[in-house]
């Protein structure tokens, strides 16, 4: 960590901040060991049901359940933001105005060709 030189652009990240690395009080790293030992608990009864030779039922995932959930019924948890919906007029409503714009203007200018007759029509069946 000493020879961490910052960039002119970016903040220093929080686990380099010797501030916030080493003046941890006693309860925050108390607090941080327990969620540790939590997590590591999870794993280790998960990794259990995962190699156990005589599983016969699915292992149950909680967290892998609302993520499939949640992937697969997103319109109940959907909210409109400024974001989705600029996503929305952007991706949604622009690109068939601006297919109207290009096939309408193509269009008058050929039909404008042909009236004037300058259009050289290649592949013309009827003759």
């Amino acid at each position: 960590m000493a020879d961490y030189r910052e960039a002119p652009l970016a903040t220093r990240p929080k686990t380099l901040d010797p501030n916030e690395y080493f003046n941890l009080s006693p309860d925050y790293r108390r607090a941080e060991e327990d969620r540790a030992a939590l997590r590591a608990n999870l794993k280790r009864q998960y990794q259990l049901q995962l190699n156990n030779p005589h599983r016969t039922e699915l292992i149950e995932d909680p967290a892998l359940t609302r993520w499939v959930y949640a992937r697969a019924s997103p319109y109940p948890h959907f909210r409109p933001t400024k974001k989705t919906s600029l996503l929305g007029v952007m991706f949604g409503v622009v690109p068939l105005f601006a297919l109207y714009y290009i096939f309408k203007t193509d269009r008058d200018n050929k039909e404008e060709k042909i009236k004037a007759g300058t259009l050289d029509r290649k592949f013309n069946l009827s003759s």
